[in-house]
């Protein structure tokens, strides 16, 4: 007995270990690319770098006729503007203009993530750009995964036409307990450096919200946008997406003309 408590011992304090002082390499998965990568996407297009204390904030900004709007997305944690940048098509060809930036460390960005407050540093530069070159009334704000966080906390400081979050999380923390069940709670917010409480943030924001969501989201629970909505304020909407899993939404039927009618 005293043997496995022992051996439970060490597998917790290994479990926290990893947690704490690997947490970056857990949540961020970012591809670099060389200063002189050109991207090559179709359609209308500008490079942007913004520089925020000291780094470069690479972003792309798509272009179309007369727009609609233009929606400020925020990506997933994985890979960099390289592929994500292909998303653009979803909305240009509704009539909005994109603008899309990657994270610290991700692509042609500079620096590396170091804590949630430089995440929503960045973000707010990103939304500041765009209120030089928009009314705030035209901008929508997308959210993508981990960037559902980094869009709701925009959100809730702000007055964008309205939010938009696909696989969105409850809180950062409810991911982690749902991947690390053997974790208890209390241990669990004390390590936690990213906590992203969309929770807390969520009932703040004016705006209109939609949620999309995949029921076999492999990532993120179907249930956290179900918890999400109970909280929202001001007018909300869940958009499920039956068999729809963490990545693959896009592909569906349903999720492209729901997309025709937010954006209409």
């Amino acid at each position: 007995m005293l043997k496995i408590l022992l051996l439970i011992a060490v597998v917790c304090i290994a479990g926290c270990s990893l947690l704490y002082f690997g947490q970056e390499s857990l949540i961020f998965y970012p591809e670099t690319l060389p200063a002189n990568y050109r991207y090559a996407f179709p359609g209308r297009f500008e490079e942007l770098m913004w520089d925020v204390d000291g780094v470069k904030i690479n972003a792309l900004h798509f272009k179309v006729e007369h727009p609609q709007g233009v929606v400020l997305y925020f990506h997933g944690n994985a890979g960099s503007l390289r592929d994500w940048g292909d998303v653009a098509g979803d909305f240009t060809i509704r009539g909005y203009d994109i603008v899309i930036p990657d994270y610290r460390g991700y692509g042609k960005s500079t620096g590396k993530i170091k804590n949630e407050a430089m995440l929503h540093q960045d973000t707010a530069v990103a939304y500041g750009y765009l209120k030089k070159h928009y009314q705030e009334s035209e901008i929508v704000l997308y959210g993508r995964s981990i960037g559902s966080g980094l869009a709701v906390y925009l959100a809730k400081s702000s007055k964008p036409r309205m939010l938009i979050l696909e696989s969105p999380f409850y809180s950062l923390r409810d991911v982690a307990k749902y991947h690390y069940p053997f974790l208890p709670a209390g241990l669990l917010d004390r390590i936690l450096r990213y906590p992203m409480r969309c929770d807390l943030w969520i009932p703040e924001v004016g705006c209109p919200i939609y949620l999309i969501h995949g029921t076999e989201d492999e990532i993120v629970p179907y249930n956290s946008s179900q918890k999400l909505l109970k909280l929202i304020k001001t007018n909300g909407k869940l958009i499920t997406i039956e068999g729809g899993r963490h990545n693959d939404l896009s592909d569906f039927k349903l999720y492209q003309e729901q997309l025709d009618q937010i954006l209409k």
